[in-house]
């Protein structure tokens, strides 16, 4: 088998491997080597015009994620019994003349003063006009929040190919959640807030049926 053939069969394998594991293995604990690689997935993610407007909140406290659990419908058999769980926050304000934007241009992308003062005509643009993401508060949230569907995915395909199972988990109440963060700190005054949660672990037994998905001709349209 020629390495790119190896390569192919890794990833089809990680993928047919994964789905939305309902309970895990509370005596199966993921390596910290492992989990780091999970963590490094989602940092490493793209996002639009590199804003990375997310943050990871891995909530290991038993207490806290019994609060969660009761305001979280689909996560019941989940926060029990992962044995990592993962709260993605989403950044509110990312508009082209935030602070936070200007960071990121600044000191992550390191970009200089010429480029710096080009940057904001561009991305105005585009969150105005080309996306209209500045019609509200929502939309420029909800923005950001798709972006943390893309580092969502990353992770859960990287824990797939280390054997490691995930669950997503939207089955929560948004303003109920919001305030347990709230209390706990964890949204910054408001420039953050939730988007996905999402648990890992091992699971506790195999699913009951083999994964279904549309067939290929269906998903997939070719314009040559």
């Amino acid at each position: 088998m020629s390495e790119q053939a190896f390569i192919r069969q890794q990833l089809m394998e990680a993928f047919y491997l994964r789905h939305a594991t309902k309970e895990f293995d509370p005596s199966r604990t993921i390596s910290d080597e492992d989990f780091e690689v999970i963590l490094e997935a989602g940092r490493l993610s793209p996002s639009s015009v590199g804003y990375e407007p997310w943050q990871f909140v891995v909530i290991q406290n038993p207490a806290l994620r019994e609060r969660i659990r009761e305001a979280s419908w689909g996560a019941q058999k989940q926060l029990p019994t992962a044995s990592h769980y993962v709260a993605i926050l989403a950044r509110r304000n990312v508009r082209y003349d935030s602070d936070y934007v200007d960071y990121i241009c600044r000191e992550i992308k390191q970009m200089p003063e010429a480029i710096l003062a080009k940057v904001p005509v561009i991305y105005k643009e585009f969150q105005e006009n080309d996306f209209h993401l500045l019609d509200s508060d929502r939309a420029l949230f909800d923005w950001s929040s798709k972006q943390t569907y893309i580092a969502l995915a990353n992770m859960m395909t990287a824990a797939a190919l280390l054997g490691i199972d995930s669950c997503p988990i939207e089955g929560f109440n948004f303003d109920k959640v919001h305030q347990i963060f709230e209390d706990e700190g964890l949204l910054e005054d408001g420039k953050l807030d939730i988007s996905v949660m999402v648990a890992f672990g091992y699971r506790s037994q195999e699913p009951k049926r083999p994964k279904t998905r549309r067939p290929m001709e269906e998903v997939v349209q070719w314009i040559k």
